[in-house]
């Protein structure tokens, strides 16, 4: 791979990187020089790069393992995703829909540090990524089959968490103003 091809295939996943490597650190700043030496390694590899079916795959592999090593050094596991990642455009068109939005989005960021942190990275490329089953694959090492068992138990958890604080919180407030609603 030249420089040329490198520049217009592996640089345009710099805010994908990065956005992944946010949620997996938990630090922005961190998650920048994490996606700098990523891209430095795969400079190294670019040789090889030509050989792959998905030279995306393989970034967000190699950006995965190099956060789960930084990780591992410091010894502490915390996924934060930003709230840029949870909101659409038309969210924030109504201040209702903001604030709705804003608070379900803090919820469910909370929630899913309570996940393993396999099921985290699945959440994270699938539905905040939009990867594809086999992108998750090859980025991962799991085959399909365990990537959708993984998801959906993962959703299926986070559903129960979410609707538990919810009604929780739908209790409390039935009990604070007297009335059944």
């Amino acid at each position: 791979m030249d420089t040329d091809r490198f520049k217009l295939e592996i640089l345009p996943l710099k805010n994908k990187l990065y956005r992944f490597a946010s949620s997996l650190l938990n630090d922005s700043e961190e998650a920048q020089d994490a996606v700098q030496e990523v891209f430095i390694k795969m400079w190294n590899l670019r040789s090889n790069i030509d050989n792959l079916n998905s030279p995306e795959a393989f970034a967000m592999k190699v950006t995965k393992n190099h956060c789960l090593d930084r990780i591992k050094a410091r010894r502490t596991v915390s996924l934060e995703h930003t709230k840029s990642l949870m909101y659409t455009e038309t969210d924030w068109e109504d201040p209702e829909n903001r604030a709705e939005t804003g608070d379900a989005a803090e919820i469910l960021r909370k929630l899913m540090d309570k996940l393993p942190e396999q099921q985290k990275s699945i959440v994270h490329l699938r539905d905040i990524e939009g990867y594809e089953f086999e992108e998750i694959g090859q980025a991962l090492d799991m085959t399909v089959n365990t990537i959708r068992v993984n998801l959906s138990r993962a959703r299926k958890k986070l559903r129960e968490m979410y609707l538990k604080r919810v009604d929780h919180g739908f209790e409390k407030n039935k009990i604070i103003t007297g009335k059944l609603l």
